[in-house]
């Protein structure tokens, strides 16, 4: 193997940096999971019925531990947004501004997470979202939303 020495006055080019990569605890995994398969995963309680976000231990309505993760549909609707103009690391620098939603999903939970494919000046509170998904690692893939495509014959 030989090395390669850098000599006065070279620049070596400077690496892209990578996005951070959350790492999945025994709570997230089935969240995780499903999004590799792009599927947005929500915990749902057997007992009642209800869904769930952030991740629980019990249900929050009937205190029921019989929490199972299920496929939700990755629709919702916007809530509310901010446009991140503030570069908090390196590897979002190409992307500033951003934008951070609060998406109200058809389940009925509120979701937080990112708005791409769709110009800020084009954002409304209450439009139509679809999940899409971010593909970080192999082992990573995140939920994100965009704008929801039109039926057919809507104008």
């Amino acid at each position: 193997m030989t090395e390669r020495h850098q000599t006065k006055g070279e620049s070596s080019p400077s690496p892209t940096p990578s996005k951070p990569i959350p790492i999945p605890d025994e709570a997230s995994r089935p969240f995780f999971a499903g999004a590799r398969e792009r599927q947005l995963m929500l915990q749902r309680c057997s007992a009642c019925g209800r869904w769930l976000w952030p991740v629980k231990a019990r249900c929050p309505e009937c205190w029921s531990p019989a929490l199972n993760w299920t496929p939700a549909s990755g629709k919702g609707t916007l809530y509310s947004f901010a446009l991140m103009h503030q570069l908090y690391h390196p590897a979002f620098a190409s992307e500033l501004p951003y934008i951070i939603a609060a998406i109200d999903l058809a389940e009925g939970v509120r979701i937080t997470s990112t708005i791409v494919g769709c110009p800020p000046d084009e954002l409304r509170i209450g439009m139509p979202l679809e999940v899409t998904f971010e593909q970080l690692s192999e082992e990573i893939t995140l939920p994100k939303f965009r704008p929801a495509a039109r039926p057919h014959g809507d104008h």
